[in-house]
This record gives C-alpha cells, sequence and structure tokens, in this order.
C-alpha cells in the first residue's frame, strides 16, 4: 500500500464509496504542529483555493510510480521534451547542435519526428509529467532539470539519469529569507533554525512549491518547528504580504530575491540543478530499441558538449625536428592538449630543394585558456596562430555510456 503525504492545507473531500475503512485510513493523529498527515485514499479531491485532482489506481501520485507498471508494445521510442519557455528551447536547440532536428509540422501539435532517429517520437510536455510519465511508462527517455526531477521522481529506482548535465537550465533551489525584521541578522541555516520564535506552536512557515523535498531537507538539517504552504503568484511576495516567514524556491541570477528584499544564507541551498537527459529503466532493459537509441543520443551528446568552449589552435614553428619542437610545446602548461600537441613537418622548397624548416602544432584549449595559450606560443617560436571552434570531439568510447551499462547491470 502507498502513502501519500499531504499538506494540511489541502482538505480532503471523501467520497463513502472509494474510500477504505477509517481504521485503515487514519495512520496516526496529527498534533496542530504537524506538517503533514498521512492519508491513504483510492480517489480524492483536493482543495487549494478551488482546485480539484481526482485519481485512478494506475495513476502516478505526487511523481511515485505505480506498484507495477507493464512494458506496452509499441514501435517507436517515446521522448519527452519540455513544451513551453527557456528549458523547451534550449532542448531543441542542443539537440539541433547534435544534429538532431525536431521537426515538428504544427506548433500547436504535442508530438513531433527525429528524422535521424527514424524509431523515435518527441512528445511535448510539462517537465513534471515527463516525469510521471517515465514512471508509468508512456514515456521511455526525456530532457528535465534535476529540480524536477528530484521533487516528482522521489528517487524512484526505475529513474536513471543518462547524462547529469546538459549545460543549460541551470539554477539552484534554495531557502530565501526577509533582509530586515528580525532576520536581519540571520545569515545560515543554522542561525534560523535557532531563533527564538519557532516552537510547536508557532512554527517557521516556509512557502514553496517543492512539498517533497522541502521537508525532506528540514528533516536532513534536524530542524523541527516548520511548516510548509503553497501560495499563488510568485512566491517572492508571500514574506512581504505576511502569509509566510521565508521560501524555498528555484534561484538563477538572485536578482528578483533582492528586489523583493529577500536574501539567500549560508547552508540553505537544497539543490544545484541543471537540464538532463533521463530514461525509465524498464525501457532500457525491456524495450526493443531503447538502448540502441540511447546510444546514439548519448554519444552525440557528449561530442558536441565536450566540444563545446573548446578551440582548436594550430601554429607554425621552426625547429630541426619535431621532438625538439615537442618539447619546447610541452614545457608550457597550457599547450598540452587533450593527449599532447599534434606536430608534423612543413614542407617547402629552398634552392630547388623540398626541406623542412618548420612544423606545424595543432593543440586543443579551452576558451578560458585561449589567450595565455596564444602567448605561451609565441614565447616558444610559434607564429602564424590560426584560432577555430571545435564541433564535435569523439572519444573512442563514451564514459557515461559504459556507466549506464553498469547501473542497468548489463
Amino acid at each position: 500500500m502507498s502513502l501519500l503525504l499531504l499538506p494540511t492545507n489541502l482538505q480532503q473531500c471523501p467520497s463513502p464509496s472509494t474510500f477504505p475503512s477509517p481504521s485503515s485510513t487514519l495512520l496516526s493523529p496529527s498534533p496542530p504542529s504537524t506538517v503533514f498527515s498521512v492519508v491513504v485514499p483510492r480517489r480524492r479531491c483536493l482543495r487549494l483555493v478551488s482546485s480539484c485532482v481526482s485519481t485512478v489506481p494506475t495513476s502516478v501520485s505526487n511523481g511515485s510510480a505505480p506498484a507495477s507498471v507493464v512494458v506496452v508494445e509499441r514501435e517507436q521510442i517515446r521522448l519527452g521534451l519540455p513544451s513551453k519557455g527557456r528549458m523547451a528551447a534550449d532542448a531543441i536547440d542542443l539537440l539541433k547542435d547534435c544534429q538532431l532536428f525536431v521537426k515538428q509540422v504544427n506548433p500547436r501539435q504535442y508530438v513531433a519526428q527525429i528524422p535521424q532517429l527514424p524509431n523515435t517520437e518527441v512528445w511535448f510536455q510539462r517537465p513534471k509529467d515527463i516525469v510521471r510519465k517515465l514512471l508509468s511508462g508512456d514515456l521511455d527517455l526525456g530532457i528535465v532539470g534535476l529540480d524536477t526531477l528530484s521533487e516528482y521522481g522521489q528517487e524512484n529506482e526505475d529513474l536513471i539519469i543518462v547524462h547529469e548535465a546538459l549545460n543549460f537550465g541551470d539554477c539552484h533551489l534554495s531557502i530565501a529569507i526577509p533582509n530586515y525584521g528580525i532576520f536581519e541578522n540571520i545569515n545560515s541555516l543554522k542561525e534560523l533554525a535557532q531563533m527564538p520564535q519557532w516552537s510547536e506552536e508557532r512554527p517557521l512557515r516556509l512557502a514553496t512549491g517543492f512539498t517533497y523535498l522541502g521537508p525532506k531537507f528540514m528533516k536532513e538539517n534536524g530542524i523541527k518547528h516548520v511548516t510548509f504552504s503553497t501560495a499563488d503568484g510568485a512566491l517572492e511576495a508571500a514574506p512581504a504580504m505576511g502569509i509566510a516567514d521565508a521560501i524555498l524556491d528555484l534561484v538563477s541570477s538572485g536578482t528578483t530575491l533582492k528586489e523583493n528584499n529577500l536574501k539567500e544564507i549560508e547552508g540553505g541551498v537544497v539543490l544545484e540543478s541543471q537540464a538532463a537527459l533521463v530514461a525509465s529503466r524498464r525501457a532500457l532493459t525491456e524495450r526493443k530499441g531503447a538502448l540502441n537509441t540511447v546510444h546514439e543520443i548519448l554519444e552525440r551528446l557528449e561530442a558536441h558538449l565536450k566540444a563545446d568552449g573548446q578551440f582548436t589552435v594550430v601554429a607554425n614553428m621552426r625547429g630541426n625536428s619535431a621532438e625538439e619542437v615537442a618539447e619546447r610545446v610541452l614545457s608550457q602548461p597550457s599547450l598540452s592538449g587533450l593527449q599532447g600537441p599534434t606536430i608534423s613537418p612543413v614542407y617547402c622548397t629552398k634552392d630547388g630543394k623540398v626541406s623542412v624548416d618548420y612544423y606545424a602544432i595543432v593543440i586543443c584549449v579551452p576558451k578560458k585558456a585561449l589567450y595565455d595559450s596564444v602567448k605561451q606560443l609565441r614565447a616558444v617560436g610559434g607564429s602564424g596562430v590560426l584560432v577555430s571552434p571545435l564541433t564535435y570531439i569523439f572519444d573512442e568510447d563514451t564514459p557515461r555510456w559504459g556507466q549506464l551499462l553498469r547501473n542497468l547491470g548489463i
């Protein structure tokens, strides 16, 4: 029997025909300061403002997987992508950079194709629904933020992270408090927890949309006197309106917090997040073609992301031999390249004869070290330096592919 944790501000709407007996429903009495009450309804109606949610036995509740999910036979592998916003655009751009072009006939349609992966369909969904449908078996792969995965996946073993760093959607989930009043001199989670204002009768009120990660984080940090609630609209307004003492929300630049007189605190970061490629373990092991599709997507991603921000630097250097030039190049800390510099002779004619007076050096350097590398090349005799961005770096083996196979026990 699965347990559902409900905030106390969500009122139950019991249906006598579908509820189990009271003795099996109420597991324990809830004192006034208890954050969550525990119920196990078969059908429920949740009221927050004016919302009502109904479930059926095969649906996913709060991101948890059904007790047993059968992988339904179908020809196509389904990849879930965010349907709106910056994450949606960045996901499509990343796939495009990997030469995987999402073809959507009509922007109002929720399904698209990738011609380079003829056995794969793209389904545009809300990020939290991508996680839920991975768990229910309706999707096989998905691109979502690690924050959404953690909140709605709730460490479910069927969810497996294929690539955890797609280089977009960077943010972190953090506690923020007012920078005025009783919080003016509070700068850490420890100081916040030790404030004498909080008690069973008057707990710290935390507004958040992360009703799984929030309580989990507070429990792990030994903070007891705290209640959680949701708020309509921007959470940043909740403390100023007096409906919460602090908030737990996603932070990118922190500008919005500052403009609303809020501040982050030391030790208050719950999770660092960015976009990730996630898969259903059952799909990878049971659905025909799923593992091969993931392998191709992962190779393309790895090759592009490894090359992102890298530059090829080519220079000519006078020398008596390739070994002598290599020794001079390797004496500089930024000129080693991926496995070492490539050095080849530059042929020219001198007095009617072919001779070698110069050697070409080819190295790969990260963007942040580019100017230092050029200066070091010049310092050891390099000239005619050419710089061009890299598009792909294909390794002999894709490290994350081997890790994925080990995670799957293959």
